[in-house]
């Protein structure tokens, strides 16, 4: 029976068109994911929509137009979006409008009840509406949240349901010491350990149906609905039909579950959501591996500024693997990183089409014309290839990887370069032949490596060697 591998995105807010951002993760969580299938494992891959909170009935309200016709909308444009990134044809896609997780946010609310962390109380509070947190003084920059300046900080005033986060703090110190690879880069890992340390406060969990309708009804309180990052949070265990065993036992309890998110996820991914697995009574996630942001000349992306990257345009006009390329090689593996499209044209013509491209182009041209025997390459020998990179895609390092792939591609070239088999052929034809197999064997090993990066080309490339011909069209096409 195969290991089970569990990966998930976070699930993206839809109250906004899909940004270069949300391409990143999902990327990365599919590179994973194929890695893991190339080496034998039976792996779940989830990843959705958010669809509940303030942030969305305001939105919806001012287009005029029903919430949950505004949701259906966005989210078929995420949906869209991983198809056109070229994510895996098996994904799970939940949303948490859907039935199931509804039902699976109210039993997860039932059972944290059950076990003594939910409980209600009047309160004030400050309230961002762009990060739907409840936020202290100390949170806030003249008043306004760091992370929307110019967003609506919301006074509120009411009796809603607590959880009591302060009753885990024994529990997700301990937690920490025991796994101490849990949060990945360490750097993210030690900063969600202070912050726990210092002391948790408890958080609301709901908000008055009268105030805001567009959200999951409490159970047993049919004034009040679900905060939104309490539901939302649950459609990590909901997309596997929990509360049935079937699925969550397979993926959950015994698929080592790992959970993709930007970094300004990361009080809720590694401290929030484990402990509210802990109050559910249920077993914690295994790594949460915590991206940067992608700013762009400097700055972060915004609409004001002009300078946002919008994913959709790049794959049409340099297609999929391209920008899968250049997330997974150039965006750093875990801290911020700035991308332009002078950047990438770049990087584009260097080691797409100058690279990997005319390698490909090489070495089929010499296969074909020369007339050489390539039928005795393994096509399915996984294993030993991917091992020379498979550390890096363990760590999450991603960078390291495309780095190691890149630099058989130019031992390639200098294999090339020094035997020189376009000139041995008219001396030594048996020893230009062998030179030449061990090119389709090498570029037979890189196809499998690319496999999990850049799905589309590996086929394109292993696609030459089966037919023994020169690809239909250039891989990637240089830009002048």
């Amino acid at each position: 029976m195969k290991t089970k591998q569990y990966i998930t995105t976070t699930l993206p807010y839809v109250n906004g068109k899909p940004h270069v951002g949300h391409a990143l993760e999902f990327v990365r969580a599919d590179a994973f994911a194929r890695y893991k299938k190339l080496a034998g494992y039976d792996v779940f891959f989830n990843t959705g929509t958010d669809e509940h909170g303030m942030k969305i009935y305001e939105k919806a309200t001012e287009a005029g137009i029903p919430v949950q016709e505004y949701v259906d909308g966005y989210a078929q444009n995420f949906k869209d979006l991983g198809k056109q990134l070229g994510l895996s044809d098996d994904i799970h896609f939940i949303r948490t409008t859907d039935e199931k997780h509804i039902a699976a946010a109210q039993e997860f609310w039932k059972r944290c009840d059950k076990n003594g962390f939910i409980y209600k109380k009047n309160y004030q509070s400050k309230y961002c509406v762009g990060c739907e947190l409840n936020k202290t003084d100390s949170d806030l920059d003249n008043g306004e949240c760091p992370d929307h300046l110019g967003g609506k900080i919301e006074l509120i005033d009411e009796e809603n349901y607590f959880f009591k986060f302060s009753a885990t703090q024994g529990f997700l110190e301990k937690f920490y010491a025991e796994n101490e690879n849990f949060v990945i880069p360490n750097k993210r890992f030690n900063e969600i350990k202070k912050f726990v340390e210092r002391g948790l406060q408890d958080f609301s969990i709901s908000r008055l149906k009268t105030k805001m309708p567009w959200g999951i009804p409490v159970p047993g309180d049919d004034s009040q609905v679900m905060y939104v990052w309490f539901d939302a949070l649950v459609n990590y265990i909901s997309t596997l039909d929990w509360p049935q065993d079937g699925k969550f036992n397979d993926y959950w309890v015994n698929g080592n579950p790992i959970q993709y998110c930007g970094k300004d996820n990361l009080r809720q991914q590694s401290a929030m959501w484990q402990a509210m697995l802990y109050a559910a009574g249920l077993p914690n996630s295994k790594q949460v591996v915590i991206n940067g942001f992608i700013n762009s000349g400097g700055q972060k992306m915004s609409k004001s500024v002009g300078n946002v990257i919008d994913p959709l345009k790049i794959i049409n006009e340099y297609g999929t693997d391209a920008l899968r390329y250049y997330l997974l090689r150039h965006v750093h593996s875990f801290e911020d990183s700035d991308m332009t499209m002078d950047k990438f044209k770049v990087d584009y013509n260097a080691n797409l089409a100058n690279g990997l491209g005319n390698l490909v182009q090489r070495v089929m041209k010499m296969i074909t014309s020369y007339e050489v025997d390539i039928s005795d390459i393994n096509f399915d020998d996984h294993d030993p290839i991917l091992s020379f990179h498979a550390r890096h895609i363990d760590e999450f390092d991603f960078n390291k990887s495309m780095d190691e792939i890149w630099r058989l591609i130019g031992d390639m070239d200098a294999f090339i370069a020094s035997e020189k088999p376009f000139k041995k052929i008219k001396e030594d034809v048996a020893a230009a032949h062998k030179d030449l197999q061990y090119l389709a064997d090498e570029l037979n090993r890189l196809a499998i490596s690319l496999y999990p990066f850049m799905p589309e080309t590996a086929d394109k490339i292993q696609q030459c060697l089966t037919e023994v011909r020169l690809p239909t069209e250039p891989l990637f096409k240089r830009i002048d």
